[in-house]
Order: C-alpha cells, then sequence, then structure tokens
C-alpha cells in the first residue's frame, strides 16, 4: 500500500528461515503484479527483499528472480540487511555492477537505514515506518473481490442467456427456453449482497481490525477493484431485474392459467353437484326432530360449499392482486373471471342462506308448536282432576294458577300464529330459487302442514277456554262455600265469646236499684248483640246449603257448624235469662229496701203491717240462694257465674242491705213495744 518518492508502489518480500518455495515465490508475484492497473505500473516499483531473517543465498536467488519476472516494472530494490551482515566471502556479488544486467538498482540497507529512500509513512512498523496495514484483512477483502468476480460473471453469463432467451422467437419458444434455463447456478439476491458488502468495505476509511483509530488511505487495487465492483453490480441488477420481470411474467401467466383452472372448478361444482343437492331439499319437516334431522343434512351441504367457498375468497384475492398489478393486456380476462365468479358463488350463497334461514324459522314454529301442545295438555289435564281443595286459600291460588296458565296459552298461540306466518311468507318466496323445478305441490304440502297445525292448536285452545270457564265458576262458588263456612264458624266463636264474657264479667247486680236498672238495660242490649250474631251465622248455614245443593257436593264443615251454633245460643239464652232474673230480682230487692230505709220514722203508720219487711227478706234470701246456684244447661252441663270470690262479694253487699232492713225492722217494733207500758 506503500508508495516510493516517484509514486511507484512498494512490493515487500519478506522472507524467514524456512526453505523458501521459488517456484510459488514467482506464482505469488505474478498473481500481485497482475493486480494494479497499467498505469500503476508505468510508474515502476521499489520492491522491499526482508532478508534479516533468511540467507544470503535466498536472497540473492529472489533479486535474480525479479529479473524474470518483473524487469520493466522494477526501479529499485532494497535488501534490508541483518545487523550481522553476511560474510564479506558471500557478498563479493555487487549488485550495483549488475544493474544493466538486472534491469534495475539493487541497494543492500539495513532497516533504519530504509528511510532514506522511502518516506516513513510510506512503509510498515517493521521497518520503522507509521503505515498501518493488516496483510490478513487485505487477504480476505481480496478473496471476497475475486469470488465475487468469479460468481457475478458467470451469474451474468447466465442471466443473460435467459434474458436474451425471452425476448425473441415464438411464445412456446420462450418458454422452452425459460424452462430449460429458469433457475440460474447462484442464487442473484446473495451475489447482489455480497457485491455492496465488499463495495462498502472498499470505500470505508479504516481498516476493521485497525488498532487506535490511524486513518488509512486505500492502497490502489482496492481503489481499482471499486470501480470493477460497480460496474459488475450495476450490470448485475441491469439483468436481474430484467429476469425478474421475465419472471413475474411467467409467473403472471401461470398464475393466471391456474385461476382459470381453479375458476371452471368452482363453476362446474356449484353449478352442478352443489345446485343438486339444493334441489332435492324442499321440506321442512313435520316436527322438531325431522327439522333437526333436515338442519343437519344442510349442514353436510354447506360444509361440502365451504370448501368451495373457501376456494373463491383465495381465488377472489389472487384476481385481485393481478388486477392491481394494472397489466391491461389481462385486465378484461380477469375481469370475466372474477365477475362470473362471483355471481356464481354469491348466487349459491344466497339459497345456501335462505335454506337454513327457512330451516330455522321451520325449528321454530315446531319448538312453539309444541310447548303450546305441552301446556294445553297440562292445562287439560289440571281441569280433568276435580277439585277437592283444603279451603279458599288453596281455591284461590288454584285459580289464580289456572288463569296463568290460560294466559301463557293465549302467549304461545300468538306467538305460534307470529312464527307460522313467517314461514309461510319465506315459504312462498321459495320459487325464486328453485333453477326451473315446479315446487308448487311441495310448498303446498308444507302450506298444508303449517295451517292445519295453527287450526288444530285453535281449537284445543277454545276447548280448553269454554272447560276453564265452566270450572272458573265451580271454584268462585267453592271459594264463596268456605267463605260462607268460615263465617259461620266465625260466628259459633263470636258468640262462644260472647257467652264466656257473660259468665265472667256480667257478674255485678248493682248497690241500688238505679244502678242494677242500668246493668239490666246493658243486658238487653248485649243479648241483642248476641242475638244478631245468632242471626248471621244461621243465614251463614243456609248460604252453605244452597252451595252445596249447586256444586253437588257435601258440605265438610257445615254438618257439625250448625249443632254447635244452636248449642251454644241455647247455653247463652239460658244464661241470660238466668241473669235477667237475678238482676229483676236485684231491682225488686233495691227498691223496696231503698222505700223502707227512706222513710221517716215519725210516720209508724206507715209501718203498720210487717209484711213489707218480710217480703223483702224473702226476696232477699231468695237472691242470694240464686246466687249460689249454677246455670243449669240443656245437657245437663253446669256453669257459674264469675269465680266464688266475686259471688261471694256480690252476697256480702245484700246481706249487708238486708241488715239495715232488719234493723230498721227492729227500730219500728221498739215503740209499738213501750206503748202498752205507757
Amino acid at each position: 500500500g506503500g508508495k516510493d518518492r516517484r509514486s511507484g508502489l512498494i512490493l515487500t518480500i519478506p522472507l524467514c528461515l524456512e526453505q523458501t518455495s521459488m517456484d510459488e515465490l514467482s506464482v505469488t508475484l505474478d498473481y500481485l503484479l497482475s493486480i494494479p492497473s497499467e498505469k500503476c505500473k508505468a510508474r515502476g516499483f521499489t520492491v522491499i527483499v526482508d532478508g534479516r531473517k533468511s540467507q544470503w543465498n535466498v536472497v540473492k536467488t529472489v533479486v535474480l528472480m525479479l529479473q524474470n519476472v518483473v524487469p520493466a516494472e522494477v526501479s529499485l530494490v532494497c535488501v534490508v540487511k541483518p545487523d550481522e551482515f553476511w560474510d564479506k566471502k558471500v557478498t563479493h556479488f555487487c549488485f550495483w555492477k549488475e544493474k544493466d544486467r538486472l534491469g534495475f538498482e539493487v541497494i543492500l540497507v539495513s532497516a533504519n537505514k530504509l528511510t532514506r529512500y522511502i518516506e516513513p509513512c510510506q512503509l510498515t512498523e517493521d521497518f520503522g515506518g507509521t503505515l498501518t496495514y493488516d496483510h490478513m484483512d487485505w487477504l480476505n477483502k481480496r478473496l471476497v473481490f475475486e469470488k465475487f468476480t468469479k460468481e457475478s460473471t458467470s451469474l451474468l453469463d447466465e442471466l443473460a442467456l435467459i434474458n436474451n432467451g425471452s425476448d425473441k422467437g415464438t411464445q412456446q419458444e420462450r418458454e422452452r427456453s425459460i424452462d430449460l434455463n429458469f433457475l440460474p447456478s447462484v442464487d442473484p439476491e446473495t451475489v447482489l449482497q455480497t457485491g455492496h458488502e465488499l463495495l462498502s468495505e472498499l470505500q470505508q476509511r479504516r481498516f476493521n481490525g485497525s488498532d487506535g483509530g490511524v486513518s488509512w488511505s486505500p492502497m490502489d487495487d482496492e481503489l481499482l477493484a471499486q470501480p470493477q465492483v460497480m460496474k459488475l453490480l450495476d450490470s448485475l441488477r441491469e439483468q436481474y431485474t430484467r429476469y425478474q420481470e421475465v419472471c413475474r411474467q411467467r409467473s403472471k401467466r401461470t398464475q393466471l392459467e391456474e385461476i382459470q383452472q381453479k375458476v371452471m372448478q368452482v363453476v362446474n361444482w356449484l353449478e352442478g353437484p352443489g345446485s343438486e343437492q339444493l334441489r332435492t331439499q324442499w321440506g321442512i319437516g313435520d316436527s322438531i326432530r325431522a327439522s333437526q334431522a333436515l338442519q343437519q343434512k344442510h349442514e353436510e351441504i354447506e360444509s361440502q360449499h365451504s370448501e368451495w367457498f373457501a376456494v373463491y375468497v383465495e381465488l377472489n384475492q389472487q384476481i385481485a392482486a393481478l388486477l392491481n398489478a394494472g397489466d391491461e393486456e389481462d385486465l378484461v380476462e380477469l375481469k370475466a373471471l372474477q365477475q362470473q365468479l362471483s355471481d356464481v358463488c354469491y348466487r349459491q350463497a344466497s339459497q345456501l342462506e335462505f335454506r337454513q334461514n327457512l330451516l330455522q324459522a321451520a325449528l321454530e314454529f315446531h319448538s312453539v308448536a309444541q310447548d303450546l301442545s305441552q301446556q294445553l295438555d297440562g292445562l287439560l289435564g289440571m281441569l280433568c282432576v276435580d277439585v277437592a281443595p283444603a279451603d279458599g286459600a288453596s281455591i284461590q291460588q288454584t285459580l289464580k294458577l289456572l288463569e296463568e296458565k290460560l294466559k301463557s296459552v293465549d302467549l304461545g298461540l300468538q306467538g305460534l300464529r307470529e312464527k307460522g306466518q313467517s314461514l309461510l311468507d319465506q315459504i312462498s318466496n321459495q320459487a325464486s330459487w328453485a333453477y326451473g323445478k315446479d315446487v308448487t305441490i311441495e310448498n303446498k304440502e308444507n302450506v298444508d302442514h303449517i295451517q292445519g297445525v295453527m287450526e288444530d292448536m285453535q281449537l284445543r285452545k277454545q276447548r280448553c277456554e269454554d272447560m276453564v270457564d265452566v270450572r272458573r265458576l265451580k271454584m268462585l262458588q267453592m271459594v264463596q262455600l268456605f267463605k260462607c263456612e268460615e263465617d259461620a264458624a266465625q260466628a259459633v266463636e263470636w258468640l262462644s265469646e260472647l257467652l264466656d264474657a257473660l259468665l265472667k264479667t256480667h257478674i255485678r247486680l248493682g248497690d241500688d236499684a238505679q244502678e242494677t236498672k242500668v246493668l239490666l238495660e246493658k243486658h238487653r242490649k248485649f243479648v241483642d248483640v248476641a242475638q244478631s250474631t245468632y242471626d248471621y251465622g244461621r243465614q251463614l248455614l243456609q248460604a252453605t246449603v244452597v252451595l252445596c245443593q249447586s256444586l253437588r257436593c257435601t258440605s265438610r264443615s257445615s254438618g257439625d257448624t250448625l249443632p254447635r251454633l244452636n248449642r251454644v245460643w241455647k247455653q247463652f239464652t239460658v244464661t241470660s235469662e238466668e241473669r235477667v232474673h237475678r238482676l229483676e230480682t236485684a231491682v225488686a230487692f233495691h227498691s223496696s229496701a231503698e222505700k223502707i230505709l227512706q222513710e221517716c220514722p215519725e210516720q209508724p203508720e206507715a209501718f203498720n203491717e210487717m209484711e213489707q219487711f218480710d217480703e223483702i227478706e224473702a226476696v232477699g234470701k231468695s237472691l242470694l240462694d240464686r246466687l249460689t246456684v249454677p246455670v243449669v244447661y240443656p245437657d245437663g252441663s253446669e256453669q257459674y257465674f264469675g269465680s266464688p270470690s266475686d259471688m261471694a262479694s256480690a252476697a256480702e253487699h245484700i246481706r249487708e242491705k238486708m241488715k239495715l232492713v232488719s234493723l230498721k225492722k227492729q227500730q219500728l217494733r221498739q215503740p209499738e213495744a213501750t206503748t202498752p207500758e205507757s
């Protein structure tokens, strides 16, 4: 890479202790001298023979060999001698005397004196210079360059043969030529990449492995290689572009032929076996299971069509890609293929979708019909079972359930009509894709089936409605019956409570006649309430008898309610009469006692007859005796008013008043006793 002062190239021949092969050295020199251009060679070479590690005989042989290899190009040979110079006996050969015979000047010089002839910046470190040089890097780049040159030259010939063969002759000849030489021996992309990498290496300003970042100027051989690489790359790109176009045209024609073939395969199948499959499918089934079986069969047909539709999608994408390429010579043909393929596929897809929707509508219709039929069966079963509820609440619940079922049936029938009408509308449009097949007969069967199902459901629903009306009336009467029975039982309970209140709380007889009369009046009102309760219960029980006759059933509760009502009423009547008798006796007792006690003692003539005192005492004793006697009912049972302490309190009050009457009687008798004595 260095240059001498005449701008000639410097060639360094390092010799070593091992035996040097002159033949190999000669071949190497021939190769190295073939690299520079003729202009560089004209400036001559300066050869540095490094003999520091070799013997004189070898150095001499090398110098003489230069005469045969490069006599014209060599202008100066610098033999670098070792520090311990060779023996004078072996160095008597004077190179300078042989300059004319050798054709170049030979100088023996030590390494440190070499800078006298060559600038230090043009010498490597081995000779004390500063020139940066990496022999392995140079060698690697040289090998890559030669490999690229060889491969690119061969590839250019192959590509030229392929491209030229495609430019002449008939279409068949071009295709035959392309078939025979279609693939180059090496990959053009790889060769181009290698060339670009090499050019980048040659154009850089540094060795890849240089240390310290020392600036380095490219050698002349590398400068010479750059235009060669660039020229080869340009030629390669040109031929490769033409080759790609040839391949593209061939691929496009092949692709177009394959597309045409596949398009016809899709069209022929869809218009042939695919359409025939749909022609044989016209029914909708007469049940859910039949519709599901038809759906399964249709899914199998769709599965077969899906495979061809997938081919259609792929073909459509390929055609679209070719249309985007913009080759006008193929546009008309491609568009015609695309239109034909799309028309057939869309028509077949529409027929498949129509058939699928029809079967789905039929399945929904049969599902609604089956649900409605089950609802009607359940409602009919409920109506056929005799009503035997335990109470009015259960009847109300049953009646509510019956109404809900009837409402559900109404909604179900409405839904069935909607589904049926939708299905009939779809069937009426079936002739539009029948491929000329007369489907009137088949459609009539489907229409008759749908209308028959809806009419049958309507009749069943009407029968159930009639039965529901009868059952509703009966259940409402039963509700009224239970209500009457419950109210009658409640009347018995109320009457029993009145009797209980009469016995336990209506105890007082009053402290005087006025209070007793008030108690008697309240008691009569109390009896009126009881009488109303009894009459209400009797009316309710009479209503139950009428309802039972209407329902033709025997009431479970009215049979023992009437005896209970009568029994309680008789007990109340007996108790009330006893209460009235006691109050009336108390009124008579208090009235008589109060009258005597209020008389003035100065009028003894008013008490002449003592029978009044005797009568009062008799009434009082009778009242006291009655307080100790229980109420005896018609069935022989007995019941006391209040508790014994309550009766004792009432009796004590009567006794106190009897004592006052007795005391009054004694007071009246004393004047009678003193009158005779006086």
